[in-house]
């Protein structure tokens, strides 16, 4: 039984790590669904980029959408940490770009990322 309840910690202990739940990609893409295809979509432009692919990619540099100079001179790449911090104040972080929708509950910013971690 100890055994179980350090080995219960030592994942609980990962999991925590960065101080983050993990999202859940389900709920995210339900989320995703209602809030973002609006202007985003996963596999086509819209208003906004599509995001097939989306991480590890350079912001502003899909070739055939026409970012805001600010998001092409931006000079990161989509992250955890990027996606988290854009999502909860885009022009905030990055001053001057396209994008005013912000989504303020943590919760649901990390259920839209783990979504978004799953088009690839």
């Amino acid at each position: 039984m100890r055994l179980t309840s350090i080995a219960l910690l030592i994942i609980l202990k990962g999991v925590f790590a960065l101080g983050k739940p993990p999202g859940d990609p389900i709920r995210g893409q339900q989320l995703y669904e209602s809030r973002c295809t609006g202007c985003h979509s996963v596999e086509t432009n819209r208003a906004g980029p599509k995001h097939f692919g989306i991480f590890g990619r350079k912001a502003g540099q899909l070739s055939d959408y026409e970012y805001s100079k600010a998001l092409k001179s931006a000079g990161f790449k989509w992250t955890e940490n990027t996606l988290e911090r854009w999502l909860k104040n885009p022009t905030i972080f990055v001053p001057n770009s396209k994008m005013g929708f912000s989504v303020p509950e943590q919760k649901d910013r990390l259920d839209i990322i783990a979504y978004l971690k799953t088009l690839k």
